[in-house]
């Protein structure tokens, strides 16, 4: 399904309103001045509300399952707006609540 690429710039938070960040940034393409972000990277989520009495507590990482699927860069998939993240150690998603709105991909 399209969507628009993400960037480094994206508002991305775990399900508990923790922000994420991409660890490793693809400056190899741009959009809106900013470098995307490919599947392989992983997230630090920091800020995250979720501190159960007993469990696995707060998210601290991510990892994306689905990208894009004809759009690449050095040989791995971009990430798009739809693409679908699972939060370690917790297993809840990732939620992109804004991405740049001009380039879309499938």
């Amino acid at each position: 399904m399209p969507g628009f690429l993400l960037h480094v710039g994206a508002t991305v938070m775990c399900a508990h309103g923790g922000q994420a960040q991409p660890t490793a940034p693809n400056a190899r393409v741009l959009v809106s001045g900013q470098p995307t972000v490919a599947i392989t990277a992983p997230y630090v989520v920091a800020g995250c509300a979720f501190a159960p009495p007993a469990g696995n507590g707060p998210c601290v990482s991510a990892q994306y399952v689905t990208s894009a699927l004809r759009i690449t860069s050095l040989g791995q998939p971009l990430l798009l707006l739809d693409s679908q993240a699972v939060c370690a150690p917790t297993g809840t998603p990732l939620v992109t609540v804004m991405a740049q709105p001009r380039v879309t991909g499938i």
